[in-house]
């Protein structure tokens, strides 16, 4: 087949390295615009291997579909694609267009599909490959694979350690699918289906008063990015590692009730949140040891 790749950042690098390895036939690669001056990962890799790169700022002009036709393409990859794309476009190829989204749609549709099953305390999630349609991952699934959110999992874990390597074999296995005319395009339960925006920083300020439980998963949800964040002496402090301990609560919710080398503990509703790694609104991630000496935490000093 002649497959076009449509995507950015390592993992629309690592579906093209996958895909030229067993021999594919990507006959062109579209990416995001460049922004500043590094360039995209997957525009580099296309680069050293020839492929033509299209950078199209929007899919709603006439000249960007005439231009995709051009290629007569058999079947378009969508591998990390933020653009809106319109259906005129995800129809040229004879045998369509298929598209990779880290949830089990329809639960989680959105750009932040990652991070919120784990800031919502989810067990499991996994990922899609589906066809997608003018709505927001609303398109028949081709397949699904599941994974588990273990305790200790941030997004940062669960995306590159999970989610990553198996959408690169699930896109693998979906163009062999669609190659033997044996892919299925499965109706999403629309009785199932959940949204959420994008995860953004203002959603993720610490609530001290919350369960560990609650505390302890919106910073990993949200760890390395957005960054859960709390105050301290009025300064914007991101919390990037902890642990929780759910027992009878010391001290007030946001208190720091105990310092060791570990680093620091804080009250919350039922227990504590052991603070491991921080950010100050201007420096970079250090540990919560390192803070405590750079800023003169105190035991009983307040947060948020």
């Amino acid at each position: 087949m002649r497959i076009v790749l449509h995507g950015q950042q390592a993992f629309g690098k690592a579906v093209l390295e996958a895909l030229k390895a067993r021999g594919e036939e990507v006959v062109a690669v579209y990416v995001a615009p460049d922004k500043g001056e590094r360039s995209d990962p997957l525009k580099e890799a296309a680069n050293a291997h020839g492929i033509p790169v299209y950078q199209p700022d929007s899919y709603r002009q006439s000249a960007v579909w005439d231009q995709f036709k051009s290629l007569a393409p058999d079947l378009c990859v969508m591998a990390f694609v933020t653009l809106i794309v319109p259906e005129e476009f995800l129809n040229i190829p004879t045998k369509g267009s298929i598209q990779y989204h880290p949830s089990l749609l329809p639960r989680h549709r959105g750009p932040s599909s990652i991070n919120w099953p784990i800031i919502q305390g989810e067990t499991t999630t996994g990922l899609s490959i589906f066809w997608p349609d003018n709505g927001l991952d609303t398109g028949p699934n081709l397949l699904q694979k599941t994974v588990s959110i273990d305790a200790d999992d941030t997004l940062g874990t669960l995306y590159f350690d999970k989610l990553f390597p198996m959408g690169v074999k699930a896109i693998e296995e979906a163009v062999d699918l669609v190659r033997d005319g044996k892919a299925p395009r499965i109706a999403q339960d629309e009785s199932q289906a959940t949204y959420e925006g994008w995860c953004r920083s203002e959603d993720v300020e610490i609530d001290w008063t919350r369960p560990a439980t609650d505390v302890y998963n919106l910073i990993r949800g949200a760890d390395p990015q957005p960054g859960a964040w709390t105050t301290f002496q009025g300064e914007k402090l991101q919390i990037f590692s902890a642990s929780k301990d759910v027992n009878d609560s010391e001290g007030v919710p946001g208190e720091v009730i105990l310092l060791s080398d570990e680093g620091f503990s804080v009250s919350v509703k039922d227990g504590s949140i052991t603070v491991k790694r921080v950010r100050r609104a201007s420096g970079r991630k250090v540990s919560a040891h390192e803070f405590m000496e750079e800023a003169g935490l105190l035991r009983g000093a307040q947060l948020g």
